[in-house]
C-alpha cells in the first residue's frame, strides 16, 4: 500500500471580504470596472442636460454587521470623502428605519421579507444621505445617494457628485415630499434625471459578476430622460388626485402635441387644476368632459385656445375652457401650465417658471438657447480669439442669428475669403462687410449658410457646404445640422458653426466638441 504524500500546501478556502488585506482592498473583483461604466453613464446622461453639472460617480460599500474586523469601502479611495465618516450609518439607517412606517403599505403582492430590505435599504440611505449633506455645507458640490445593494456582506451604493451652482439654476418645486407609500415627489426634470440614473446603477448591481461586462447592458441617454421626464410628470398628476400611472400624462402630452388639425401644428396652453380652483375662471364648459386620452379630441379642443384663454382640465379630463384670475399662491403647487409651442414641441411650467422641454418627445432642461461663457471659450479654443471687443461683435451677430424664425446656419472660420472663392458656384459672393444685428437679420433670411471671419466680417451668403460624412451626423436632426458637422470636421482651417433649427435648438458645433462627443 502507498504511503499518504506530504501535505505541502493548506487546501484552498474560500475568499473571504470580511477584512481588508491592503490598501486595494475590494468588495468584489469588478467594482473598478463597475464604476468607469456608471462614470460614462453618468457623463453621458447629464451632459445632455447641462455640462456644467460635471457629474463624478463613486462607490460606498457598508459593512451590513458592523464588526472590528469590517470597514468601509471607497471606490476610487481618493474620491475626496472619508470612509471613518460612515463608520456608524448602518446602525443609525437601522435606528431611522423604526421611526418610519414600512414601504409597500397595503400591497399584497409583496412578500415580507421584501418588504423588511427594502425598510432597512431606505434606512441606510437616509442616514447616508444625512452625512453627505453635513460634508456637502461649505463646498461647490453636492452628492446624492443611491439604494444599496448586498454584494459580499455589504451594502455596496452608487453616489454621485454634481455642481451645486448649476443644480440651483433651474426652477423647482418644493423638495422633499412624498407620495403616500414613501416613494418621493420629484420637484424638477434635473432630480428626475438622478433618480433615475441611480435606479439604474441598483439594477446593473443586480446583474450576476457587475461590472464584469458580460451582462451589463445599460439604458441608452435618450431612454433615462424619458423615463424622469414620465416620472416628473406624476408630480402634477399626484397634486390632483390622479393616480399618476393611469393618467400617463407624458404619453398623453407627446402625443396631443404630435397631432395636427386641418394640417395646422398645435399651438395653446392646457391648465392642469381640480375643478373650481379659486384662480381659475371658466368661460364655458362641456356637458360631457372630453378624455385627455382621446387625443384627437383634445387637439380640436385646442383649436379654440387663445393667449388669454386655455383649456382646464383634472389630470384625467378637459372640462372647460378659461382663465387665470387672481394672484396664485406658488406654495400651493396645485396649477400647472402646459404650453404647446409648436409641432410636437411642448413645456411644463408652474408659476411662470419652465420646469421641462420636451422636443419630438425628448425632454430637456429649460437652459438658455445660447450660453455667452460656453460660446467665448468656444472662440478661445478655436480661434485663441481673446479679444473682448471682438467676441462681443460675433456674440451679437450669433445672438440675432438665432432669432431667425425659420432657422439658418453661421460659418466662422479664419479663412472665410478663400473658402468663399472655393465654393463661389455654390453660393452668392458679397462685398466683405462686418456684420451688424440689421445686416445679420437680412443675410439669414434666405437658406444657405453665412461665411465670416473672426473679425465678424462677412464674405458671402446662401452658402451650400460641402464635406465628407463621417458617420458623426444624425438621422433625427435635418440636413443643416448634418452639413455643418461634415463641413467643420473635414475642414483644414479653424472652423465653428452654429446651427439654428426651425424648432428652435440652436448648436455650436467645433472640432473640438465633436472630438469630446461619444
Amino acid at each position: 500500500m502507498l504511503s499518504p504524500l506530504p501535505l505541502l500546501a493548506a487546501p484552498p478556502v474560500a475568499p473571504t471580504y470580511a477584512a481588508p488585506v491592503s490598501s486595494a482592498f475590494r468588495v468584489w473583483p469588478h467594482q473598478a470596472r463597475f464604476r468607469q461604466v456608471a462614470q460614462v453613464m453618468a457623463d453621458s446622461l447629464f451632459g445632455a442636460l447641462d455640462e456644467d453639472l460635471e457629474p463624478y460617480v463613486l462607490l460606498l460599500a457598508l459593512p451590513i454587521n458592523q464588526t472590528d474586523a469590517a470597514t468601509v469601502c471607497l471606490e476610487p479611495m481618493d474620491c475626496g470623502l472619508e470612509g471613518l465618516r460612515f463608520d456608524n450609518v448602518v446602525a443609525e439607517g437601522r435606528l431611522l428605519q423604526q421611526l418610519t412606517a414600512p414601504p409597500f403599505a397595503g400591497r399584497d403582492d409583496v412578500s415580507p421579507e421584501m418588504v423588511r430590505r427594502r425598510h432597512e435599504d431606505l434606512g441606510v440611505r437616509k442616514a447616508v444621505q444625512a452625512v453627505l449633506d453635513t460634508l456637502d455645507l461649505n463646498t461647490h458640490h453636492q452628492h446624492f445617494c443611491g439604494l444599496p445593494f448586498e454584494i459580499n456582506g455589504f451594502f455596496v451604493m452608487t453616489v454621485l457628485r454634481i455642481q451645486r451652482k448649476p443644480l440651483r439654476a433651474y426652477p423647482s418645486l418644493r423638495a422633499n415630499r412624498f407620495y403616500t407609500d414613501g416613494r418621493p415627489l420629484l420637484p424638477s426634470f434635473l432630480i428626475a434625471a438622478v433618480l433615475r440614473f441611480q435606479e439604474e446603477c441598483v439594477k446593473l448591481l443586480n446583474e450576476p459578476e457587475p461590472g464584469s461586462g458580460l451582462l451589463a447592458r445599460p439604458r441608452e441617454t435618450d431612454e433615462l430622460l424619458r423615463a424622469a421626464g414620465k416620472t416628473l410628470l406624476d408630480t402634477p398628476a399626484q397634486a390632483l388626485g390622479t393616480e399618476p400611472g393611469t393618467a400617463r400624462l407624458f404619453h398623453t402630452l407627446n402625443t396631443i402635441s404630435s397631432l395636427r388639425y386641418e394640417g395646422a401644428e398645435g399651438v395653446g396652453k392646457l391648465l392642469l387644476a381640480k375643478r373650481h380652483h379659486p384662480n381659475l375662471q371658466e368661460v364655458f364648459a362641456l356637458t360631457c368632459p372630453t378624455p385627455l386620452t382621446d387625443y384627437r379630441a383634445v387637439r380640436k379642443l385646442l383649436e379654440m385656445t387663445t393667449p388669454d384663454v386655455s383649456l382646464l382640465a383634472d389630470g384625467e379630463n378637459v372640462y372647460a375652457l378659461g382663465r387665470v384670475v387672481g394672484t396664485y399662491d406658488p406654495s400651493r403647487e396645485d396649477l400647472f401650465v402646459i404650453e404647446f409651442i409648436n409641432h410636437y414641441a411642448w413645456e411644463f411650467q408652474h408659476d411662470g417658471k419652465v420646469l421641462m422641454r420636451t422636443h419630438y418627445g425628448q425632454p430637456s432642461l429649460p437652459r438658455p438657447r445660447l450660453n455667452r461663457s460656453k460660446f467665448r471659450k468656444d472662440l478661445k479654443r478655436t480661434f485663441q480669439l481673446t479679444d473682448p471687443l471682438k467676441i462681443e461683435r460675433l456674440w451679437d451677430v450669433v445672438l440675432e442669428a438665432s432669432r431667425q424664425k425659420h432657422g439658418t446656419l453661421l460659418v466662422i472660420t479664419t479663412e472665410a475669403l478663400a473658402e468663399a472663392d472655393r465654393l463661389k458656384l455654390q453660393c452668392t459672393l458679397i462685398e466683405p462687410v462686418p456684420l451688424t444685428p440689421l445686416i445679420t437679420r437680412l443675410v439669414t433670411a434666405i437658406d444657405g449658410a453665412v461665411l465670416l471671419d473672426p473679425e465678424s466680417y462677412c464674405y458671402s451668403i446662401g452658402v451650400i457646404l460641402d464635406g465628407k460624412a463621417s458617420g458623426r451626423g444624425t438621422s433625427t436632426r435635418g440636413a443643416r445640422y448634418n452639413s455643418a458637422i461634415r463641413y467643420v470636421e473635414t475642414s483644414p482651417y479653424p472652423c465653428l458653426a452654429v446651427v439654428v433649427s426651425e424648432d428652435g435648438l440652436v448648436d455650436v458645433i467645433t472640432k473640438e466638441r465633436l472630438e469630446d462627443s461619444p
